[in-house]
């Protein structure tokens, strides 16, 4: 393609166009969901139209899905979007060893150096084949509760037991539990945060969302001060946040984290803290194997409402066993054996039996040493490799296995995290877009006015050499936006599995 166009004139003459010129008028049109092809896809699957001002009607949903009479649909969380998408552009499960999964939210579950060894099978005893307490295995539960003593509450009055936890098949299935049993409340949530809660808050209509957008200026970080105020001004029940932070990174511990403990405390609010990547701390500090969480700075358990969600997915590495866990008080445990009769049933027998000796706390001890020097390392390589390719991270992550990635300085259409992420399926590769940790449970915002909007989050749970495979697919979209500018981004993307429809080019 040569460096000019001739377009006509508003007067009908002929006037040379080039192509830096054709690139700022393809920007200048790039201002709503509409103009972008990415974006229309997105819209088109189901549930996630945007729903009416007044919020009275229904959602809208795809004809081609339409089921039965008063269903509507949730819309899916972004890993599912996402892979959806990728398996649109061929990818496979069996065939997964040909792309690069930078968009899943699970670490590598391979042996790591200096690791305890991986489990490798499991013993069913005969009693093991029944259902499941709603509540758990009573021996694991103990064993959670030894854990969470010997780690943070030790010499503490006021120690866990049994009976404070609730083992739940995986920490959706946590959230979802306490969220049934909570009342007509509003409830306070940030952005960005973890995509589930935006449809925990959809389902869930007594809790009345309340938002806070997080500051880059301020390293994403949970302002205390803010949730005070919005305790006192706005009437605030119950404070729902990921702690270690996904998508970002961050984490509040320390004097912070008791203060956040103690202000719920003091103004009799409930604070529902997700603590999965507990474990992944790269902060300097020559003693490895620390690890963060809320627990440490509880007063009493069973009067103190905190509720602490945690498992084996992502701090043992043990995504595929769903067995994790709630820890509260007394009385929350008893709510939450009732909601998970009717919501799940309960967590898989067997496998819960399995992972009491997994919770010895040296063993645990071992296990967090070693993940803390392996993601360490790949997160400082990935933060250099993104660097040499011009993309610099500016709140780089302390915590969890997460990049948020600004995209902003790049060229349009690439400077939106749909479009980018579009782009790099065509490379077999899979980031997930900003948007969906834009919890915004109405539905209503322009994507484009989104705050998560120019950004994806990577993930460097995978093994190096995907993570390798993944950065020379990001190398290679770049290399062409520089060399064939913004007009090669933007379209011609598959739309369904079979590869039978795509979206017209929008011109």
């Amino acid at each position: 393609m040569s460096g000019t166009s001739t377009p006509v004139s508003r007067s009908g003459r002929s006037t040379p166009l080039h192509l830096r010129d054709i690139v700022h008028e393809v920007v200048r049109h790039y201002r709503h969901e509409k103009d972008s092809e990415a974006h229309r896809i997105f819209r088109q699957s189901a549930g996630h139209k945007p729903k009416t001002a007044s919020g009275l009607l229904p959602q809208t949903v795809n004809p081609d899905e339409e089921t039965i009479p008063g269903i509507e649909h949730p819309g899916s969380t972004g890993v599912i979007y996402c892979s959806d998408r990728a398996m649109a552009n061929g990818f496979s499960y069996a065939s997964s060893h040909e792309w690069a999964n930078l968009g899943q939210g699970a670490p590598e579950v391979g042996q790591l150096p200096d690791a305890p060894p991986r489990p490798t099978s499991i013993p069913l005893p005969e009693d093991s084949l029944e259902y499941a307490p709603t509540t758990g295995v009573k021996a694991l539960r103990e064993a959670v509760a030894t854990l969470y003593n010997q780690q943070y509450r030790q010499g503490k009055l006021s120690q866990y037991t049994y009976e404070n936890v609730c083992i739940v098949p995986g920490g959706r299935a946590g959230l979802s539990r306490v969220a049934a049993v909570i009342g007509d409340v509003y409830c306070s949530y940030q952005v960005p945060d973890y995509t589930a809660y935006d449809q925990v808050l959809s389902a869930f209509k007594r809790l009345v969302p309340v938002p806070t957008a997080l500051d880059e200026n301020n390293k994403y970080g949970l302002d205390v001060n803010q949730i005070k105020r919005d305790i006192r001004t706005q009437g605030l029940e119950v404070i729902i946040a990921s702690n270690p932070r996904n998508p970002t990174g961050q984490v509040i511990k320390g004097q912070e984290l008791k203060e956040l403990v103690d202000t719920c405390r003091d103004a009799s609010a409930t604070l529902i803290l997700d603590e999965f990547y507990s474990w992944y701390n790269y902060e300097d500090d020559p003693e490895l194997g620390k690890s963060i969480s809320s627990a440490e700075y509880i007063d009493n358990v069973n009067h103190d409402a905190v509720v602490i969600v945690n498992g084996l997915t992502k701090n043992w590495r043990l995504p595929g066993w769903r067995v994790c866990w709630v820890l509260g008080p007394k009385n929350l445990i008893t709510a939450l054996s009732q909601s998970g009769s009717f919501l799940d049933g309960g967590a898989n027998h067997p496998l819960q039996l399995a992972a009491v000796p997994l919770l010895d706390p040296d063993r645990v001890h071992q296990e967090k040493v070693a993940l803390q020097k392996h993601f360490k390392h790949k997160r400082d390589h990935v933060l250099k490799r993104l660097e040499e390719l011009g993309l610099k991270v500016a709140v780089p992550p302390v915590a969890t296995f997460y990049i948020w990635l600004n995209l902003e300085h790049l060229p349009a259409p690439l400077n939106n995290g749909l479009t980018f992420f579009e782009e790099l399926l065509k490379e077999k590769t899979i980031v997930i877009p900003g948007i969906f940790f834009d919890i915004n449970p109405a539905h209503r915002r322009n994507l484009f006015h989104s705050p998560c909007h120019h950004f994806v989050r990577l993930s460097f749970g995978p093994p190096l050499e995907d993570l390798d495979k993944g950065l020379d697919a990001i190398g290679r979209v770049l290399r062409k936006a520089k060399k064939e500018g913004g007009h090669a981004f933007g379209h011609s993307y598959k739309k369904s599995i079979d590869g039978g429809h795509q979206l017209d080019k929008f011109v």
